[in-house]
């Protein structure tokens, strides 16, 4: 018989399934900032918006759900719809990844629905008119297409207004101009140089506008912060977090000046104890954090005993089921470094 443990490790195991792709012949180097332990601060920010990959992708839809009352908008890499696990490893395993069984998007939208009338996540009519910008490539077998057409379907029946970038023939990961990997590649580090540039896409999706890179030395500070001070429990471990976060403040917004926040999460074997600081440095989100007044939130998450592979929680590993709701420990814990960020 199956344990959930042996199933959640499976189905880490093959959301993770590692493919043989060619790296960059030369990998573009970022401009970077070595990290300077401190804490986080509160700034003049206007407005907050939230990005991720895979695993990630799934927890910012998560946290947009949620609180789109403050969060003004979502970047979603290489994922599916809100709650498509349904706290189920085996739906996470084949509805959400494989697409052998139906993500269910309708009985999702009811779940939101429904939940919105509870006051567990913030009314749906937020979600009208939210930016949203949607990646994912051809050659993403871990989670399909259709899955994350799902995704899209979703927004577009709440009122988001979805940008689709499905054109790229990029493995499963986050594509950046500083990616380490080929474009179809679905490995360590999940960081793919696909000749593009999405993060202006969705920069320009989410906030209306963007101003060119900062393509000199990066001028803001890199801060890595205890995680356990914003943890629910006290101990980020607890949750399958790291005691270490990383937020990229520009000198402007430090200064003061309006600035917006991003809150960026890494996917599955992307944090901080799986490859350092890869995410956070080849992002390509703090070149243009610098010349558009935005402040970079990288929360971290770790492996643990029922999540080995060190993904955020989108199926309930944590033993809780609601994780995908306001009160979720993770959820919740990011919040918190969100509201000491933007007061």
């Amino acid at each position: 018989m199956t344990t959930p443990l042996k199933a959640a490790t499976a189905l880490a195991a093959v959301l993770l399934l590692i493919l043989t792709g060619a790296a960059p012949a030369q990998a573009a180097t970022p401009a970077t900032k070595p990290p300077v332990s401190g804490s986080l601060n509160t700034y003049n920010v206007s407005g907050v918006y939230v990005a991720g990959v895979s695993s990630g992708g799934y927890l910012a839809t998560q946290l947009h759900v949620a609180y789109s009352s403050r969060i003004r908008g979502a970047a979603v890499f290489a994922a599916g719809p809100y709650y498509c696990a349904q706290n189920n490893v085996a739906q996470a395993l084949y509805g959400c990844g494989d697409n052998q069984y139906p993500t269910n998007v309708s009985a999702l939208q009811t779940y939101t629905r429904t939940w919105a009338s509870y006051g567990w996540v913030d009314p749906v009519g937020k979600l009208s008119g939210d930016p949203v910008y949607v990646f994912h490539g051809a050659n993403d077998n871990t989670v399909k297409k259709s899955v994350t057409d799902d995704l899209v379907r979703y927004y577009q029946h709440f009122g988001a207004s979805v940008q689709y970038d499905s054109g790229s023939a990029a493995g499963h990961s986050w594509v950046t101009p500083y990616g380490t990997l080929g474009c179809t590649a679905t490995a360590s580090p999940f960081l793919n140089d696909c000749g593009s540039d999405p993060q202006n896409a969705l920069l320009r999706k989410l906030l209306g506008g963007v101003n060119a890179p900062n393509t000199g030395p990066l001028g803001g500070t890199l801060i890595r912060f205890n995680q356990n001070t914003f943890a629910v429990n006290g101990w980020a471990n607890g949750l399958s977090m790291d005691a270490n976060g990383f937020a990229y403040v520009p000198s402007a917004c430090a200064a003061g000046q309006s600035c917006r926040l991003m809150v960026a999460l890494h996917g599955c074997l992307q944090g901080y104890g799986s490859v350092g600081t890869a995410f956070v440095d080849r992002a390509n989100l703090n070149p243009y954090a610098d010349t558009n007044n935005l402040i970079v939130l990288y929360p971290q998450a770790t492996s643990a005993v029922s999540n080995p592979n060190g993904c955020w929680d989108w199926w309930g590993y944590l033993g809780a089921t609601n994780y995908p709701i306001k009160g979720g420990a993770q959820i919740e814990t990011i919040m918190n470094m969100v509201r000491r960020l933007d007061g």
